[in-house]
């Protein structure tokens, strides 16, 4: 993997703007609602319940709402300057046109990172469900790390032949999962309160008071995390100004709705105490309702939600992985986009063994608190990103297709509520944290004092804006 080599000439054939690498402009709003629902989605089916064993059920409910309002606050900064900056790698791009190479370097690795290890909690969860029901026929003690393998390279082929395909694929499998909670609904008759749902004997106050809702909040954000990789589509959309604001926003909104009725019919049909270490919660409330058709369809349903994640979150590791190469930032033999297929291939087989090797740990929790954390981290860039970027191009110097409201309360209520996630992490992985926190340190010394040589600044910028204002 060579430095010397020309960005023109690891890309091959690959697509060119300009004398730029760029990939294949194919995508609509509805694949960018089944990139970023589709990753999502799967923490409606499981996770997002840790919270309820952290604070109850009104703890959850609370932690759903505030953690909904941080990624309302994250959907409408993300709109607004992908929009605007509408190239691979989202955040990171966003960062090495505003903040400067060090804090793009690093938000490149937390979105790879997080997408990585998200991926490898998904690969793990449909092999332990695939072992659980072949156990329900007989053939017990069967290993689920073939599953994994086998979910991993699989979904890696399908990125590796094309992304309107991929997207296409998994806004079948993120519509059919979502369709699958609405109909659970509708089956627990919520207009009748006491027949089916049991809210008025399950519900119970606060039982580790205030302290237990700010420890849920780490969980609650297993209802929303990965919605923000709809910023890594902006530079595969026929409109980046069109798609990216509506698939994004869109996406939160279905995400809130989905969020909301998974409390609700988990917490009417399942004590606080039992929901709040489930594995399978949603699984766990269709079996309540004593219906075998919804039994099958809801395990349906969670497969679904949890191969729909793994498939976007390669695609967004990818993207961020193609983008630091085609910057240098990494070597530039990960800048590379297929001839045919027009897809960054090598960033995508580059990360297939390290997704499975982290899957291979089995340890679902650390590498879930990997990926939230690395995600934390880079929403913390987010309210700084936002503020330098309005004072350095006012809304007059640059067409944007999209304006965020209230600027800057966004940005702030988003900078406290990263804090609180913090503190929240604290309480439950504090070992974790700064262990996390260590590892991008020591990545960020690696980057300048060995990696910063390689990269071109003048080559990075493809954005024709002015100078910035007090340039």
């Amino acid at each position: 993997m060579t430095d010397n080599v020309t960005p023109a000439a690891a890309a091959g054939a690959s697509s060119k703007e300009g004398g730029h690498i760029a990939l294949m402009k194919v995508l609509g709003p509805v694949h960018v609602w089944a990139l970023g629902v589709g990753i999502v989605l799967v923490g409606e089916y499981m996770g997002w319940n840790f919270s309820v064993g952290k604070g109850g059920a009104f703890g959850a409910l609370i932690a759903c709402w505030v953690i909904g309002l941080l990624y309302t606050c994250v959907a409408m900064i993300d709109s607004e300057v992908t929009s605007t900056v509408a190239a691979a790698g989202g955040q990171y791009t966003q960062a090495k046109h505003i903040m400067g190479p060090l804090m793009a370097f690093n938000v490149g690795l937390y979105l790879v990172m997080a997408y990585t290890m998200l991926e490898a909690a998904d690969a793990l969860v449909v092999g332990d469900l695939l072992v659980v029901v072949a156990a329900q026929f007989g053939h017990m003690d069967l290993d689920p790390k073939p599953f994994v393998v086998l979910t991993i390279a699989t979904l890696a082929l399908l990125n590796y032949r094309g992304v309107f395909m991929t997207l296409s694929i998994n806004f079948v499998l993120t519509a059919a999962a979502f369709a699958a909670i609405v109909i659970l609904f509708f089956n627990v008759s919520p207009w009748n309160p006491g027949e089916i749902l049991k809210h008025s004997e399950l519900l119970t106050d606060l039982p580790y008071g205030w302290i237990g809702v700010i420890a849920s909040l780490q969980f609650g954000m297993w209802y929303y995390l990965g919605i923000e990789g709809t910023c890594q589509a902006a530079e595969e959309c026929r409109s980046a100004g069109r798609s990216i604001p509506l698939g994004t926003m869109t996406g939160m909104i279905t995400l809130l709705i989905a969020a909301s009725l998974t409390w609700f019919m988990a917490t009417g049909l399942l004590p606080w105490e039992y929901l709040g270490q489930a594995a399978v919660p949603l699984y766990d409330t269709a079996r309540m309702v004593g219906s075998p058709t919804l039994q099958v369809l809801l395990f349906i349903g969670t497969m679904f939600a949890a191969i729909a994640s793994a498939n976007g979150c390669i695609n967004d590791a990818s993207r961020a992985w193609f983008s630091m190469g085609r910057d240098r930032y990494m070597p530039a033999w990960f800048g590379a986009v297929h001839p045919r297929y027009k897809t960054p291939f090598r960033a995508i087989i580059f990360l297939v063994p390290i997704a499975i090797s982290f899957a291979f740990t089995g340890l679902l929790d650390q590498v879930i608190t990997f990926s939230i954390l690395s995600g934390v981290l880079g929403y913390t860039f987010m309210p700084i990103n936002m503020m330098k970027f309005r004072k350095q191009w006012p809304l007059d110097s640059i067409h944007r297709a999209y304006i965020h409201p209230f600027h800057p309360l966004p940005a702030i209520a988003l900078f406290i509520l990263c804090v609180a996630v913090y503190f929240a992490t604290f309480l439950g992985y504090g070992v974790s944290l700064m262990s996390i926190l260590a590892f991008y340190i020591v990545a960020s010394i690696w980057f300048a004092t060995h990696r910063y040589k390689f990269v071109k600044r003048g080559d990075q910028f493809t954005m024709n804006w002015p100078r910035p204002v007090g340039y």
